[in-house]
């Protein structure tokens, strides 16, 4: 096992790499000029010297190793300084720009990340712990009226977008019922009990607009893995033999059973990072998903290529906790 994640770990620096350069190439050729907004008045002269402080008459190539310099060394290089407070060098490295704020990417994403990890992580764990028993229910009493009624609720939680379901728990609970607010305040800090009462408040909407979306995606996959290995022949064999129904349900059927789910919920995870883009614009939630949908509508390169590169590194990454997680549930898997 250890071998194995050191060679993926080995394979995947090459495929960051070619993942890399394919980003910032698709985004180098999308037509895209960062001066195209600036008013008409402003001479070409002018323009092209915004362009040079842009890096942009430099070549591709350039422009490439260059982004590869400031992404894989100095910014790991400033994080550890912030970390240990050592010093590394004179301290005066070329971060990776913003193109509209002229900050740097690493601190904006940062900045960002606590608002999406609260809502949209939270959501996802919500999600993942009420759509484990779910499945096994409704896979063990297929169709009973348990049964029934979530798969009915699946099929509305998956099929109907969650910009829909945002407005309609807006309308009912914001602006009827006045429960919850329908805007999510970024600058609100938790210091007491009403404040606490506030932040839960706000958070609740957005968490139920994607634990519902969650939940109704992989209880599907929960339930059809559970009922594929119910009418296995080890099942029938375990029963014969009278092991306790419990026994059977969730230590041996319960567990053959997550390893196709291990994938579903492993892959899942980079997305809690990129914010769930749509969710995050109805409640107005300063994530990383409102930054990512900021920056593509301003031309902002440098942070959509940093944000695109950050998420394939987490999917690379996933994918091989998923592959050693089917070692530990499944002993029949070897890597050797």
């Amino acid at each position: 096992m250890f071998k194995f994640t050191l060679r993926r770990l080995f394979f995947a620096v090459p495929t960051l790499l070619v993942i890399s350069f394919v980003i910032f190439a698709l985004l180098d050729l999308a037509p895209n000029n960062p001066t195209g907004d600036l008013p008409l008045t402003i001479p070409p002269e002018v323009r092209e010297q915004i362009r040079a402080a842009l890096g942009l008459d430099q070549p591709f190539l350039i422009r490439y190793l260059r982004w590869l310099h400031q992404f894989f060394i100095n910014e790991p290089l400033n994080i550890l300084e912030q970390i240990t407070g050592w010093q590394f060098g004179d301290g005066h490295r070329l971060r990776v720009l913003s193109w509209a704020t002229r900050s740097p990417v690493v601190d904006l994403v940062v900045q960002r990340m606590p608002q999406t990890l609260w809502v949209v992580g939270l959501s996802y764990l919500f999600g993942v712990l009420l759509a484990i028993p779910i499945g096994v229910l409704s896979a063990y009493k297929q169709y009973s009226i348990f049964d029934q009624i979530g798969t009915f609720i699946s099929m509305v939680g998956y099929s109907v977008p969650t910009f829909f379901t945002g407005v309609l728990l807006i309308v009912v609970f914001s602006s009827y019922l006045h429960w919850f607010p329908s805007v999510y305040d970024t600058n609100l800090r938790v210091t007491d009990w009403s404040s606490l009462m506030a932040q839960i408040k706000q958070m609740f909407l957005p968490v139920m607009v994607l634990t519902l979306y969650n939940v109704s995606h992989i209880s599907r996959f929960v339930r059809a893995s559970m009922l594929d290995n119910l009418h296995q022949d080890y099942v029938r064999t375990a029963r014969a033999k009278g092991v306790k129904e419990k026994t059977v349900l969730l230590v041996h059927v319960l567990r053959n059973s997550l390893i196709p789910v291990v994938t579903v919920i492993a892959l899942g995870v980079p997305t809690i990072f990129s914010g769930a883009i749509i969710t995050e614009q109805v409640f107005r939630v300063n994530g990383l998903g409102q930054l990512l949908i900021v920056a593509v509508q301003g031309g902002d390169i440098p942070m959509v290529q940093t944000l695109t590169f950050i998420f394939a590194v987490l999917i690379v990454l996933f994918n091989l906790i998923a592959d050693v997680l089917y070692g530990i549930l499944d002993p029949r898997i070897r890597y050797d």
